[in-house]
């Protein structure tokens, strides 16, 4: 048995995500600030037959995500899917003139730093499952295809992660690690025929298990 690692997990699309994956046969890493809600939301997930367990890391600090993925694998096994969807911090959303440099600081590591250390810390794994198997997974709000003058913090950040996005999706790919991006305009809305998280989750099984496509958009609001 394998493993998806949500970060950013919620009660939301994470949960969802989860109990997708889960019908499949995934064990669960749900990775949050939280040490409490997430193991709230594993044993509720376990109630439903999904072996999920939480983990606690805060995703601006390199050296706490990494711990929490490794003690994840260590208590589920293999991570094969990494879905990096973390909701920015609403103090990232200033406008572009109101905007210091140390402003930036925070959505930088949180969309950049965040990430990267993520995909270092379970790629030596995704290797060893072999090709056409490991899965990176980007969630993203529309400021990261359209920037907006009102959240700028996120705008920057966004863009960056959606770079270093397409690079990892171009040079894994020649080694059969798929890498994609969602985009999900405005917010995710229950009972929204596009926007629910069960439709999103969904659509983000479909990118990993058809592994045909890099960016995927659900509306432009």
């Amino acid at each position: 048995m394998t493993t998806i690692a949500i970060i950013g997990a919620g009660r939301g699309l994470g949960a969802a995500v989860a109990r997708r994956f889960g019908v499949e046969g995934f064990s669960v890493a749900l990775i949050s600030r939280s040490q409490g809600k997430m193991d709230a939301l594993a044993e509720d997930l376990g109630k439903e037959g999904i072996q999920a367990r939480g983990f606690a890391a805060d995703v601006r600090s390199p050296e706490s995500l990494a711990a929490a993925l490794e003690a994840a694998t260590e208590t589920l096994g293999p991570i094969e899917v990494l879905q990096y969807s973390p909701l920015p911090q609403k103090d990232f959303m200033r406008p572009v003139l109101e905007t210091t440099p140390a402003d930036l600081v925070g959505p930088v590591e949180f969309s950049i730093y965040g990430p990267v250390a993520a995909v270092h810390q379970v790629l030596p794994g995704m290797r060893f499952l072999g090709e056409n198997r490991g899965t990176i997974l980007f969630i993203n709000g529309g400021s990261a295809v359209k920037p907006g003058r009102s959240v700028t913090g996120t705008s920057v950040a966004f863009a960056g992660q959606a770079a270093y996005a397409q690079l990892l999706h171009e040079v894994l790919g020649e080694e059969g690690i798929h890498v994609s991006q969602l985009i999900i305009g405005g917010r995710i809305i229950e009972g929204d025929p596009e926007k629910d998280p069960t439709v999103l989750a969904d659509v983000i099984w479909g990118l990993h298990a058809r592994r045909d496509t890099f960016r995927h958009q659900i509306s432009a609001d």
